[in-house]
């Protein structure tokens, strides 16, 4: 059986995204591996073993296209509200809070936010499938 261990995203500034990781979502420095063209900077709490991977590529100044394949990331938390109300708090601009509910009845909770790069990010309230 295959077990997923991590997400890899391009960023341009090492400081700025492992700031923004740690303080909207608590994830810290778990390795840091310099290379001579990039870096590789594993993110990870624990909450989950999965850790998000940073790929810094040194001398690079151009913001990265996403283009249209990527979509979004995703973590969940115990209390959404709080979360949400704290993020906006620090100003990091999470959009607005959304109450899923395609058949009449909510099967999501959710809002999302973008990191320094610009992906998308998923915050899930925790329950049900999104634990």
């Amino acid at each position: 059986m295959a077990k997923y261990v991590h997400s890899m995203i391009r960023v341009l500034d090492e400081a700025r995204s492992v700031d923004f990781y740690a303080r909207c979502f608590g994830l810290k420095v778990a390795e840091r591996l310099p290379f001579d063209s990039f870096t590789l900077v594993y993110l990870s709490n624990g909450e989950s073993e999965t850790e998000l991977e940073l790929t810094v590529n040194k001398g690079r100044t151009e913001p990265y296209d996403l283009g249209d394949g990527y979509g979004h990331v995703a973590f969940s938390v115990e209390d959404l509200d709080a979360v949400h109300a704290r993020l906006e708090t620090e100003g990091f601009a999470p959009r607005k809070l959304v109450d899923f509910a395609p058949g009449g009845e909510v099967i999501a909770r959710f809002f999302f936010i973008a990191d320094p790069d610009g992906y998308q990010i998923e915050v899930l309230q925790r329950g049900g499938r999104y634990k």
